[in-house]
Order: C-alpha cells, then structure tokens, then sequence
C-alpha cells in the first residue's frame, strides 16, 4: 500500500514534465518554409545594438552578410563601446556596403540601454520590415529568407525566432538548461504561444524579432518598452495588445546563440531578468505579482526535495519508509527528464546526473534576484526596471 502512496505524492513531479514534453511538441519550425525569396523583396532592415562586443561582433557580421536575402540593410548601434566594437564590425564587413555603424547618443534618463540603441537603430533604417538582434547571434544564410515567407504567410507583425542555443562549458550546459525548462513549463511550445489569446501569455525572443516598421511605429517603438528589463516580452505584448499579430517559429537550424561564457555572466545575466522581467508576465494581476517570488523559488526547490530526501533516508536507515520510496520514484523521474531535455538538445546526456547542482546555482540566482527587486545592473549602468 506504501508503495502506491509514494507513486501518487511522485505525479507532482512525473505529471508537469510529461505536460511539459507535450506542449513543445506543438510547435513550428523555420525548416518547413521556403527558402526562396519572394517575389519583389521588401528591405530589411537589420539592427544589432551593441555595447563592449568586440568579442562577439565580428561572427555576428560576417553570419548576418553572409545571408541568401537579396535586399538587406545591417546598421550596427554602437552604444558607447570601450572595447573596439565599431572597428571590429568594419572590420568584419571588410567594405559591405550594406553594412554601417552609427554611434548612440548618450543614455537619457528612463531608459534601459539597449531599448535606447534599437531606438536609434530604428530611426535610421530604411527598411519597411526592421530585425533586432543581439551581438551574441550567428545567423544562417537563410534566417532572413524563411522568416520573411513565414511571416508573410501568417500576416504577423511581429515575427520572433527561438534558435539554437549554444551551451559551451560545464556551468553553460548544467544551468542554462534549468532557465530554458522553466520558460517552456510557463509558456509551451511556438503555436502555445502564438495561439493563445491571453496578454500574459506573448513572449518574444529578444535574440531575433523581426517588425514591420509601420506597425513598429504605430506602437511606440522601444520607447513604449523603454523602462522593461524583459524588453522583448513586454514588446511582444504591446503588440497583441494593439490587435497586431504575434508569431513565434523555432530556427534551430537558422539562428544559434551563446548567451552567457561563464558562471559569473549566467549569474549577473540571468539575476537581472528573472525576477523583475518575470514581473510582466504574471497572470492574476496584484495577487500573481504578490505571491510571483514564491512561484519562482518553486522549480528548483521541487527539483532539490526528493534527491535530499533520498540522501537523508540513506543516512538514516529508513530505505524502507513510504519518504524514501516517494523520493526515489520523484528522482529518477526528474533525473529522465533530464536525460530527455540533454538528448533533445544534442548535449551529452551524463550532464543529467548534475541536474541537483544545477538546481541549487539556479536557487541561488533566483534568490539574489528576488532581493534585488526591480534593480538591474548590466554592463556599467544600473536601471529600476518598471
């Protein structure tokens, strides 16, 4: 009879993964579209905001111009870089013309800097459709030629690419997979997403959006975003809210990024959006903002319990106790989804067996970020996100 007991009190912990896998299965890929370009090609603007990126803009160029797109435009924003990040654009476009560097103006009050350089991006681009993208992307020949297809075919206004993310040591690979399980738990797949008529439930992937440039401007640009440190969410919900049409596709095979090199950058990086940019997309108004740190203190406390437990009970000789049977069945659960979620991500499945410290870095995160509030600090400047 115990042993049913602990199998009922283990579906906390075999139900939402399970939930999770078939909410992701439900999603659309850029591969399923044409990578032809249409007839009559509008200009695309692209805009990568960059600040202290001269060790990852020359890639992010070179990928960018390497494009099938017939018609493109790529203005990089140097946001008052100390590194060399202009010259190391020039120098990586080795004389495109379709490549420029404009200077930011300084920071003005109020405003998150890399809202502050997309916005100066967006003024000077010619382009009737703009894509923001980050610093850190490579993009593939065809990224911008499947995106335009899609998104003329699904008549968005705001079309967003979820790609490929590249997990390069042992803290990349043992907590960045922890982040991304957590967001595909809150939001689904691509057509979860794209489907749902819910406000709170449109996200963007802030690595890859594309706009049309009317409709950009009929909403207020990024000044509309300007004080959200989550900017690509907040974007994508200022669209919706306007009756325009958000989608999001996968582009695993179009787009890869590396968003963070080292546990110090996954930390700071990480500690700056999650709780204050998780803020924005909490349902049930007051009373989901009240109780929000809660919920985001719950995953990896979910995740840490029945391993503990299991260690306890071997300590204490109670191997034969309904608590240990309960904590095995949840750990061996939790420890396959894990091998499910590093296969699925073509990552070496042994990092599985780390998922309990990848749990406790995140705890940690979480926790100094919900100590920190609405303050974020990123790259020399310190802004309350509102």
């Amino acid at each position: 009879m115990h042993y049913l007991v602990a199998f009922l009190w283990s579906l906390p912990w075999i139900i939402p993964p399970l939930a999770t896998y078939i909410r992701l299965r439900r999603s659309r890929s850029l591969d399923d579209e044409s990578d032809i370009p249409p007839e009559n090609p509008p200009l695309v603007s692209v805009i990568v905001p960059a600040r202290n990126e001269a060790h990852n803009i020359a890639r992010c160029v070179s990928s960018i111009l390497s494009t099938t797109y017939p018609n493109l435009e790529l203005i990089v924003v140097d946001d008052n870089s100390t590194d060399g990040t202009a010259d190391a654009a020039r120098a990586a476009a080795a004389g495109d013309a379709r490549m420029r560097v404009v200077v930011c103006p300084p920071l003005p009050d109020g405003w998150f800097g890399k809202q502050w350089a997309c916005t100066t991006g967006a003024k000077v681009a010619h382009g009737s459709v703009l894509q923001f993208t980050d610093a850190d992307t490579i993009h593939g020949a065809d990224l911008v030629t499947r995106s335009m297809n899609a998104m003329r075919r699904a008549r968005a206004q705001l079309f967003s690419v979820a790609g490929h993310q590249e997990l390069g040591g042992f803290w990349e690979k043992v907590i960045q997979p922890q982040v991304f399980t957590i967001l595909a738990a809150r939001y689904g797949g691509t057509e979860s997403i794209t489907q749902s008529t819910r406000v709170a439930n449109k996200i963007a992937n802030g690595q890859c959006i594309f706009v049309t440039h009317d409709s950009y401007n009929s909403i207020g640009g990024h000044a509309s975003v300007r004080t959200s440190v989550a900017e690509d969410l907040m974007l994508a919900q200022k669209f919706f809210a306007a009756r325009k049409r958000v989608v999001l596709m996968l582009g695993l095979n179009q787009l890869s990024t590396r968003m963070y090199a080292s546990l110090r950058e996954i930390v700071s990086g990480w500690r700056k959006n999650v709780f204050a940019g998780g803020l924005d997309s909490v349902p049930f108004g007051r009373i989901g903002r009240t109780m929000f740190p809660l919920f985001l203190l719950m995953p990896p406390l979910m995740e840490l319990l029945p391993p503990l437990t299991l260690a306890l009970s071997v300590v204490e000789h109670t191997t034969g106790s309904t608590l240990f049977v309960w904590a095995a069945i949840s750990t061996a659960a939790t420890l396959t989804w894990w091998v499910v979620v590093y296969v699925t991500a073509r990552e070496n499945p042994i990092y599985a067996l780390a998922y309990p410290l990848g749990a406790l870095m995140l705890l940690y995160i979480f926790l100094s970020a919900v100590i920190r509030g609405r303050r974020v600090s990123w790259k020399g400047r310190t802004y309350i996100s509102q």
